[in-house]
């Protein structure tokens, strides 16, 4: 095999399917990269058995050929070379040999055909989307998955087609995200939980362009994502996920108008005398026309007054902040609503169309 590619070419397509190389494998050969010319382009192909990503690489192919190489090598080599064309050359004895300008390296390589290759997984209908929108999904609701792996549903999200509406889920057991967003065409119902590690990844590697698409395509095991040049394979993790509809309500005693940026500041704030490890809960205080937010803990204490809107009952409720703030920063609607029913249920935190919703449970706290 012997190739030509530009060194920003190379590395483009070396960032992109590196977030599929696993941290640690008891398969050597799933630490490697497949560089495959075999058929006239050639492609990066990486898997860790959960997770598959193969991209188009723009170059030159004076040889045929098919060697997989160690990733994390391949990619400080490749980062490091000068910014010029690089050659890439394979012997009979599975030798690659990177050269660009004076440098030059040699490191051994593994036979293509050993390589887990990405599953076949059959196209039906595909949903498409803007790059933007998809990202913009996975942002705004990927930070309420489960981190341990003790409950595996909570560690993916719910991607559900109904129609023309395709509604994204997150929740961790203290918090749920919701994200609805209307899709050009309808499409046949169906429901998959996508690993969180998954979205992530993709997320990372879409332009977030809205003149750029991503098709996806599901299948009863796996999600498939293509956009651009790249393909990404990912399993679903199986199992029915929450119903997540009985936990949300309409029903309120109190609404808040409030102005997002200020509210947000304010917890920010607030945060400030809160240590990591300390668990100190925001304690909001919602009378007429005035929310107060105030802060206890080892270091200090802080309060603040905020002018808001106030529909109903007055209400004094305990949050971690963290919750709050994690929830704010993703919507972008310069006021929002905030729907209370008591101090033991969760808060609501949605807009007239429930483009989005957010629930949070409130923390008990000793007045």
């Amino acid at each position: 095999m012997k190739l030509i590619c530009s060194k920003n070419n190379l590395q483009k397509s070396v960032n992109i399917v590196m977030k599929a190389v696993p941290s640690k494998t008891t398969m050597p050969i799933l630490e490697c990269i497949l560089i495959d010319a075999s058929a006239g382009e050639i492609k990066f192909t990486t898997n860790d058995m959960e997770l598959g990503i193969e991209t188009k690489v723009e170059g030159q192919i004076l040889e045929k050929g098919i060697i997989a190489i160690d990733a994390k090598i391949f990619s400080d080599i490749v980062r490091k070379l000068p910014d010029n064309d690089v050659t890439i050359e394979t012997d009979s004895k599975m030798q690659a040999t990177i050269t660009c300008e004076k440098a030059k390296f040699s490191i051994s390589g593994k036979p293509g055909d050993d390589f887990a290759c990405l599953p076949y997984v059959e196209k039906q209908e595909c949903i498409t989307i803007s790059q933007f929108t998809l990202k913009e999904l996975v942002r705004q609701t990927i930070f309420s998955i489960a981190v341990n792996e003790n409950n595996k549903m909570m560690t993916g999200e719910l991607f559900e087609v109904s129609g023309n509406i395709l509604k994204v889920v997150s929740l961790d057991g203290h918090r749920i995200s919701i994200r609805r967003v209307e899709l050009k065409e309808s499409y046949e119902k169906r429901k998959v939980v996508v690993p969180g590690k998954t979205l992530t990844e993709v997320s990372k590697i879409l332009s977030g362009e809205t003149e750029d698409l991503v098709n996806l395509f599901f299948t009863d095991n796996h999600i498939v994502f293509e956009f651009d040049e790249t393909v990404v394979v990912s399993r679903l993790i199986e199992g029915e996920y929450f119903r997540i509809d009985q936990m949300l309500s309409s029903d309120y005693e109190t609404k808040v108008t409030i102005n997002k940026r200020e509210l947000l500041n304010c917890i920010d704030r607030a945060t400030l005398l809160v240590k990591e490890s300390d668990k100190k809960p925001i304690i909001i205080t919602i009378s007429e026309n005035n929310m107060q937010l105030k802060i206890n803990s080892d270091i200090g204490s802080m309060d603040e007054d905020i002018d808001i809107e106030k529909e109903g009952r007055d209400i004094k409720i305990g949050f971690n902040p963290k919750f709050l703030i994690d929830a704010l920063r993703v919507i972008d609607d310069e006021t929002i609503d905030i729907y209370l029913v008591n101090p033991k249920a969760p808060c609501f935190i949605r807009d007239q169309k429930e483009s989005y919703i957010y629930l949070i449970l409130p923390v008990n706290f000793t007045a």
